[in-house]
């Protein structure tokens, strides 16, 4: 187990039960109070919760996995009209590589039925409803299922990546900030997107303006040096579109 796996499941039995102290973690890691500590302290610089207390923050945004089935009701309109545009981006024959989210799944559903592509994807439901159209050609990544969004992750998934080489790469994410960059709640989840967009040409960002001025535990990567595009809708505020453009990031608003 690597650190930051560790301090994903350090911060999960601090939201589940509240208090453990650093023997009760050195023991359950099999590592040394020394490296426990080294963990909490930077998890406290993250701002989700206060050392030595250790009381789990709650108001840090994007943290929880929200249940699967509930992110499919917010913001349906916005997801839509972004999936809708982003098919003007697409090629036929492209091979591109599809990440999770009800976004990235309004992007699958809006594939023509007869348009054709290949298609490396990393949520279940999204492979599922790319296989009623028949010219697209699926590959499905394998690994530990995450019920949030149905999503697979974890080295399995990470080796499998090493394997491709795509055209594009359309990516959703929990938060998205000009200083943080790109993140997400799940720190398994950002080690493979991070993966997925060293295997692509170019990488377009897919999410609401809610997700702007956010960041989640897991970072996948920088803005500037990554992302080559985003798609998102009107309400996003005038001061962060200039910003990213000033940045050399193509933003388009629907």
């Amino acid at each position: 187990m690597n650190t930051t796996e560790r301090q994903h499941l350090i911060l999960e039995r601090l939201q589940n039960g509240g208090h453990l102290d650093e023997e009760e973690l050195a023991k359950l890691f099999d590592v040394s109070t020394r490296t426990i500590r080294k963990d909490l302290k930077k998890l406290e610089e993250l701002g989700l919760f206060h050392f030595p207390q250790m009381g789990y923050n709650s108001t840090l945004s994007n943290f929880n996995d929200t249940p699967f089935l509930g992110n499919e009701i917010v913001n349906i309109e916005e997801k839509q009209k972004i999936a809708q545009r982003a098919i003007h981006f697409l090629n036929e024959d492209d091979a591109i590589i599809l990440g999770a989210g009800t976004t990235i799944l309004a992007f699958a559903q809006a594939i023509p039925k007869n348009f054709q592509l290949t298609v490396l994807s990393a949520a279940m439901d999204i492979s599922m409803e790319l296989i009623s159209k028949p010219k697209i050609e699926i590959v499905q990544l394998g690994g530990l299922v995450r019920r949030r969004n149905a999503s697979v992750l974890g080295p399995h998934a990470v080796e499998m990546m090493r394997h491709f080489a795509c055209n594009k790469l359309f990516l959703s994410a929990d938060g998205i900030s000009l200083e943080y960059g790109l993140s997400t709640s799940n720190l398994m989840e950002a080690h493979l997107s991070s993966r997925m967009i060293r295997s692509v040409q170019k990488t377009i960002i897919l999410a609401d303006s809610s997700k702007f001025n956010k960041r989640s535990f897991g970072k996948i990567c920088e803005l500037v040096e990554d992302i080559d595009q985003i798609i998102t809708d009107q309400k996003l505020s005038t001061h962060i579109f200039h910003q990213l453009e000033d940045k050399g990031i193509e933003v388009t608003l629907v």
